[in-house]
């Protein structure tokens, strides 16, 4: 199966996505997003494919999103795209996209809908938390 993640390491969610993938046997395209973001093009067709509002997929915490006023109503699906263009810590993470489709994996285990069914049947995240997928195969 053909996985890529758009990863930032210094995310716990992040991290704890990309190694639950990890877990199932999957070895995926790494994409840290914000050494090398998507083009344009790219991002909306992620959008498009996760079918989600471009509102959804900004990132508030730890990013300019207060400081540009982009909880505000005034802002264009283009204006809201061409912002996380500038400022790529504004795209919310991880997003993946496999064979099964693409999905912003927030809360993390929101990764398993996109693995084989029943690859991961435990995983505990790096807060203890421990997630149960099904059986393993």
């Amino acid at each position: 199966m053909a996985i890529t993640i758009y990863h930032n390491p210094k995310c716990g969610t992040s991290r704890n996505t990309l190694a639950m993938i990890r877990d199932a046997g999957e070895e995926p395209q790494v994409i840290e997003y914000l050494k090398t973001p998507p083009s344009r093009d790219e991002l909306v067709d992620l959008i498009k494919r996760m079918e989600i509002p471009v509102r959804d997929l900004l990132r508030q915490k730890g990013t300019p999103y207060d400081e540009l006023g982009l909880g505000e109503d005034k802002w264009s699906d283009d204006q809201l795209t061409d912002f996380m263009m500038e400022h790529p810590i504004l795209i919310n993470r991880p997003i993946v996209v496999s064979d099964k489709g693409v999905a912003l994996c927030r809360p993390s285990e929101k990764v398993l809908e996109l693995l084989p069914e029943g690859a991961v049947a435990r995983f505990v995240k790096e807060d203890g938390e421990v997630v149960v997928g099904g059986d393993k195969q």
